[in-house]
């Protein structure tokens, strides 16, 4: 019991410190409702978010809500987000999320995990992301920049993405998870980079262990 109280708090003043050198950290992907923010979150797999955000801006005028995506053509819709990789895949899947949404859900994006996940093109990262920044519930995303720092704090060990969740959900309060991830992911992005790891810059190097750290500056 000792051990896991003193790793816990180990962890939160790495975060706290974490918080401090991001304290702008946010979810990137530009949306103006929960409808625009799944389907950005839908077409951010495999893609950056950079992409995405030049993408949205044309989609969303030609489809504003559901109701008009439900009802678009699939080459039409291919051609739009094609650049975001994947566009055949990602197409079919917001066609029968927006009927569903439009058609079962009454128009709304539901807000349960159970209710998300049975989405087209829906898991639990893209469920969790939902919860978190449109719903306000707890939800820890995890993508390949949470996982991959959150390994090398020796936060988590597992590699699949649905492990590390209950791993980082076990160690952090409820409270803390939609901003953890969104530090664990600017952190990512910024610093603990994939191939190069920038340890020379890194604010909380001296509470790092490294664990995989392979190159780095």
């Amino acid at each position: 019991m000792g051990s896991n109280k003193h790793q816990q708090d180990k962890v939160l003043q790495t975060l706290k410190r974490l918080e401090q050198a991001y304290p702008d950290a946010h979810c990137a992907l530009l949306h103006n409702s929960t409808w625009q923010l799944l389907v950005a979150t839908i077409l951010s797999a495999q893609c950056t978010d950079v992409r995405v955000n030049q993408v949205t801006p044309a989609l969303f005028a030609r489809y504003p809500g559901p109701a008009e995506m439900a009802k678009a053509e699939r080459v039409e819709l291919e051609e739009l987000i094609r650049s975001t990789g994947f566009f055949r895949n990602k197409a079919r899947n917001l066609l029968l999320c927006a009927q569903q949404v439009s058609g079962p859900h009454g128009g709304e994006v539901p807000r349960t995990m159970v209710e998300l996940v049975a989405l087209p093109g829906v898991g639990r990262k893209t469920a969790n992301v939902l919860l978190g920044n449109a719903f306000d519930i707890p939800g820890m995303v995890v993508d390949t920049h949470v996982g991959r720092v959150a390994r090398r704090l020796g936060w988590a060990q597992s590699r699949q993405p649905d492990v590390v969740e209950k791993e980082l959900c076990a160690l952090l309060p409820a409270e803390s998870w939609t901003q953890t991830a969104h530090i664990l992911i600017f952190h990512g992005r910024q610093c603990c980079r994939a191939q190069t790891a920038w340890c020379s810059r890194c604010p909380v190097l001296e509470m790092c262990p490294q664990i995989g750290v392979g190159r780095q500056k």
